[in-house]
């Protein structure tokens, strides 16, 4: 089971233990949030592209959306997600709980800067009802292929 995997790939990190597993789906920013008991905003996505060089995750916050132009500048390529029967065989989780842990070979994570804004964030934990409470800091420090934090996206502040 994928958040299995996540728990193992944290376990290095002594994070392994604070995973959680909700008795309710937390599958998307509205449902995880529900389950954590915390705003949407906080909820740290993990969205899907393909890159010419290979596939990338985009760790945003809740609220934020892909502004394209932000994307294609930062990236040289138009924002191309990944569809649904792609995800998990490219990612190396499912939709509802991709997350930026225990990934595929080759995936590269970028953290969007709309996530600084929290103490702490809830990405998913490999499942669609899982998920883990960390800093920006702890996120960064734990992020399979961490590539560095971008600013591609738009929504969640006054633009």
């Amino acid at each position: 089971m994928s958040v299995d995997r996540v728990r193992a790939y944290l376990r290095p990190f002594g994070l392994e233990d604070r995973v959680l597993e909700f008795p309710v789906s937390s599958a998307t920013v509205e449902l995880a949030a529900q389950a954590a008991g915390v705003i949407p905003a906080r909820i740290a996505k993990s969205l899907s592209f393909m890159l010419p060089d290979g596939p990338i995750l985009v760790v945003a916050a809740g609220d934020a959306k892909v502004d394209n132009p932000r994307f294609k500048a930062q990236f040289h390529a138009k924002a191309k997600m990944l569809g649904h029967d792609e995800v998990e065989a490219q990612i190396g989780h499912g939709v509802g709980g991709v997350c930026p842990f225990a990934l595929s070979e080759g995936v590269r994570t970028y953290l969007d800067v709309s996530l600084k804004r929290f103490d702490t964030v809830f990405p998913a934990c490999g499942s669609a009802n899982s998920a883990i409470e960390l800093t920006c800091d702890q996120l960064a420090a734990t992020a399979q292929g961490f590539m560095g934090w971008v600013d591609v996206c738009k929504g969640w502040r006054e633009e």
